[in-house]
């Protein structure tokens, strides 16, 4: 197919959030280098991480300007030298933590592209490599979760929390889902055994009531900010773990003095990026658990909530507040 020279892209200009996106109309059309493929973005992923990236709290992330937007689907057209496994008409869904996804072209490395699963659209595949390993990762491997125990998971009715109620239900657990209220029954269709007030000031008082005092034998964290916490509190002493993955309430802080005298818990950092680089054969162990679960019917494709590119900036401040359910993807 003819590839143009430029394109349709939203670049963040500033690091005063997502209202400073700007729809640009003639940004240039990346080439492909070695090992790197150009996709013709059909849907890109809303993440969590756009935002932090947008206000400058994602380390290391992109400097202004930038084309925003780490998770993109579509189709490849163009392959870098030394690229094998993939040609053009393949479709594809994939990372790139440096941002580009929000365009009408981007680059990927080929280590961070997977096929879109057979019979599946473009946009059911957003997700795939971004909140269903970040939801698995936080359960299994780093939470240790076994069947007959109890999870708490926070901003249960967003993508990856689920994507985490589907899987922790999978596995025998008995599921307590944090949400805002107007939220409640879409996790509750999820499965959840129950459901409680996410922004409640006794969050950790409802866990422990019901867990018979015990607490949660595992706490998935994204919340942050006060949240945190509440989290930390819910946790059942000693053998309790909180696997910690977000921060979208804000930065949160925690002493040694908390750890001996109030908290007696495991806390697990999980950046979903740092696990595929430092820990490979963990993430591997992951992605072969989660396809495992396409196969078994567990997890489907997605139904993201579309919004076209030019509405980028509404859709990032609407996920920054909290005011959304589910993936949100742009076309």
């Amino acid at each position: 197919m003819s590839i143009p020279s430029t394109m349709r892209a939203l670049r963040q200009t500033s690091l005063d959030g997502p209202q400073d996106l700007r729809l640009r109309p003639d940004a240039p059309v990346p080439s492909p280098g070695p090992g790197e493929i150009l996709v013709r973005v059909t849907a890109a992923g809303v993440n969590f991480v756009d935002i932090s990236q947008s206000r400058g709290t994602f380390a290391g992330g992109p400097r202004p300007p930038y084309v925003a937007g780490i998770e993109g689907a579509g189709e490849v057209v163009a392959v870098g030298e030394g690229v094998s496994g993939l040609e053009p008409g393949d479709h594809v869904i994939g990372v790139a933590i440096g941002g580009g996804a929000f365009a009408e072209y981007m680059l990927l490395p080929v280590p961070a592209a997977l096929p879109v699963p057979a019979g599946w659209t473009d946009e059911q595949a957003l997700g795939l490599v971004v909140n269903w390993p970040t939801a698995l990762a936080a359960l299994k491997p780093l939470g240790g979760l076994t069947a007959g125990q109890t999870v708490l998971i926070q901003a249960a009715a967003g993508g990856t929390g689920q994507a985490a109620v589907t899987m922790a239900k999978h596995y025998g657990a008995t599921v307590i889902a944090a949400a805002s209220p107007g939220k409640h029954e879409i996790v509750r269709e999820l499965g959840a055994d129950h459901v409680i007030d996410s922004r409640a000031a006794d969050l950790a008082a409802e866990v422990l009531a019901l867990t018979g005092g015990a607490g949660a034998d595992l706490v998935l964290e994204s919340s942050g900010g006060p949240a945190l916490d509440a989290g930390l509190a819910a946790a059942k002493r000693v053998t309790g773990r909180v696997v910690v993955y977000g921060l979208a309430g804000g930065e949160a802080s925690i002493t040694n003095w908390d750890l001996v005298y109030k908290h007696q818990i495991h806390i697990v950092g999980l950046n979903i990026g740092i696990l595929i680089r430092s820990a490979p054969h963990i993430f591997g162990e992951v992605m072969g658990e989660l396809f495992g679960l396409l196969t078994a019917g567990v997890l489907g494709p997605a139904e993201p909530t579309m919004h076209d590119l030019s509405e980028g900036p509404k859709a990032l401040t609407e996920l920054e507040a909290r005011a959304t359910t589910g993936k949100l993807a742009l076309t």
